[in-house]
């Protein structure tokens, strides 16, 4: 449908609503939940409206279907929590994962070492271990393993994906788990040697090691399974396209392909899913190489985006509308976790799910005061603990992703929206139960009026100013 004929049928739809008969002001079932920088999750009444309406939830207009929203299992996180009381830290996992909070249900882990591990770890260190003899998930005893249990009692059908940052050391051109130099004030214990120049650190093109590093995979969901923790995805490289500081493996897209082709069938077995990704640069090409190789391609389902991969997504949601798209990692701050990225973090996201995401992850579920990684990056967390008083605060961009994931169930449909005034500033969803959830910002420095239509209803609230709220009715 070109924009013209959307324009017209939506101008109709609207013209048709406000033509009708007046609508008696009677209340259905309705919520409304408004968070401000001063106040969070405030629960107001919501004013019926009458007839007409700046705002139209289009209840015709099906979109995607959403699958999830979530989190990354990061060491630091677990150890940062383990500064809390028992109480305090299975209070957290309950608000965190359990419907009546945030309702955590899809999440991300890492395979092997990521940026917030304690330190740099694989599952097999063992040069030229081939066979993979030596490999073991022990670390992952202390920390992920306890970490995924301790959210599973909350939400026992988590679903868990899973993807490297860097493949064990002896499969890298460098041999070594970093890729750049890190800044003169951070010690990772990386030398000049170590390093050399940037993307000389990749996979080793040989099928031998693409072979045993997807059994390494392989390898890592029997032991998960093991541990009573299924991984429904994978995604084969973090990042591949970027050298770091922190555990990283830099990828050409046909050697990517050329490792699927060895990959796709260790998943199949074991009824493992595989997604194209994490893609961080706005080129589809990127990803068309693997999605179009004979071999590869047809064991993709989906594709995850993350910081600039986000210029990329609207085309390949546009040219291959049968995958799934996630996003997989949202940008990260700075560690300061106030409410000027709180913001930004609302225009990510709805930049993702109205380019067809189907899942929208967060980074770092908790992290200690300033977020400071092992390598040294300060990020933003939705839960920042004191480990000094023993006491933790919920950050403003956990409340941002709980007014979405709080009242979108998995299985939800993104409805579109029209709008008489201009303001297209809201996402809208239809749950699987009917109703119907619709978010909104007032980014303005004074309240704003508003009346949003869901078929015949009309609702008519003040939002207050620089708000995020979220709207649930029933349909009529």
């Amino acid at each position: 449908m070109n924009r013209r004929t959307w324009i017209k049928d939506t101008l109709a739809a609207a013209i048709a609503m406000t033509a009708a008969p007046a609508v008696a002001a009677r209340r259905s079932e309705a919520e409304w939940v408004v968070t401000t920088q001063e106040k969070p999750w405030q629960r107001l009444a919501l004013t019926a409206g009458s007839n007409g309406g700046d705002v139209f939830v289009r209840l015709d207009r099906p979109l995607q279907t959403i699958e999830g929203f979530g989190a990354c299992f990061n060491e630091l996180g677990w150890t940062a929590l383990q500064a809390l009381s028992p109480a305090d830290r299975n209070g957290i996992l309950r608000e965190l994962f359990t419907p009546g909070g945030a309702g955590f249900t899809l999440c991300r882990m890492p395979l092997g070492a990521n940026d917030f591990s304690r330190d740099w770890y694989s599952y097999d260190e063992t040069p030229g271990d081939f066979a993979l003899a030596h490999f073991s998930i022990e670390n992952d005893r202390e920390t992920l393993i306890p970490f995924i249990h301790a959210a599973r009692q909350y939400q026992p059908g988590l679903k868990l994906w899973a993807s490297p940052w860097s493949p064990p050391v002896w499969m890298k051109t460098n041999k070594h788990y970093a890729a750049a130099l890190p800044p003169p004030h951070i010690e990772t214990g990386l030398r000049p040697d170590q390093v050399g120049k940037e993307g000389t650190d990749m996979f080793i093109q040989e099928e031998a090691y693409f072979r045993t590093y997807a059994a390494y995979f392989g390898r890592f969901i029997d032991a998960y399974r093991q541990e009573g923790i299924p991984i429904a995805m994978v995604m084969p490289q973090n990042e591949f396209n970027s050298a770091q500081i922190f555990p990283s493996c830099t990828w050409t897209p046909e050697g990517l392909a050329r490792f699927i082709r060895h990959l796709g069938p260790e998943m199949a077995r074991r009824d493992v899913e595989i997604f194209f990704g994490t893609m961080e640069r706005p080129n589809e090409k990127l990803v068309e190489t693997s999605l179009l190789d004979p071999v590869a391609g047809p064991y993709i389902r989906g594709v995850g985006f993350q910081w600039a991969g986000k210029g990329a997504v609207a085309r390949i949601h546009e040219h291959y509308p049968a995958l799934s798209i996630y996003q997989t990692e949202q940008e990260c701050g700075d560690g300061r976790n106030d409410w000027r990225f709180c913001r930004y973090a609302w225009t990510l996201m709805k930049h993702y799910l109205t380019n067809g995401a189907t899942a929208y992850m967060y980074w770092n579920m908790a992290l200690k005061q300033g977020g400071v990684s092992r390598w040294g990056w300060a990020q933003n967390s939705l839960v920042t603990v004191d480990t000094q008083t023993g006491t933790y605060t919920y950050n403003p961009e956990y409340y941002l992703l709980k007014h979405v994931s709080h009242f979108v169930q998995p299985g939800a449909v993104r409805l579109e929206t029209a709008s008489w005034s201009g303001y297209e500033n809201l996402l809208a969803f239809r749950n699987p139960d009917g109703r119907i959830a619709v978010v909104l910002q007032n980014d303005l420095c004074e309240p704003m009026p508003i009346r949003v239509r869901v078929g015949e209803q009309v609702f008519a609230p003040e939002l207050p100013p620089d708000s995020f709220s979220t709207i649930v009715v029933d349909p009529e």
